[in-house]
């Protein structure tokens, strides 16, 4: 079985349309989100695939897409007031 890993998806995409295409693939994922960020855990060949439909609907000259890992043993730093996430109990989603 391939290990899944705690990844941060974020983008900026100035159409809306594309915007709009981008957050249907993310909710399709069932990706927990706020906003333009999302957090989920995904193994290597699924970030691969999600990465390969974001990158469809996005405009290189205008727009910006970010897949992050975050390091698993390192403690997530958090401020505010928020539900827990499924990435990781400490990280926290700001309403």
């Amino acid at each position: 079985m391939a290990l899944s890993r705690p990844i941060i998806v974020a983008y900026d995409i100035s159409s809306s349309r594309d915007r709009a295409r981008v957050r249907k693939i993310l909710k399709e994922w069932n990706l927990g989100n706020q906003k333009s960020v999302y957090e989920c855990r995904l193994t290597q060949a699924q970030a691969e695939e999600l990465f390969l439909q974001l990158s469809r609907e996005i405009d290189t000259k205008t727009d910006n897409l970010i897949m992050a890992w975050l390091e698993p043993r390192r403690s997530i730093l958090t401020w505010g007031l928020g539900k827990h996430t499924s990435v990781n109990k400490k990280m926290f989603m700001v309403r």
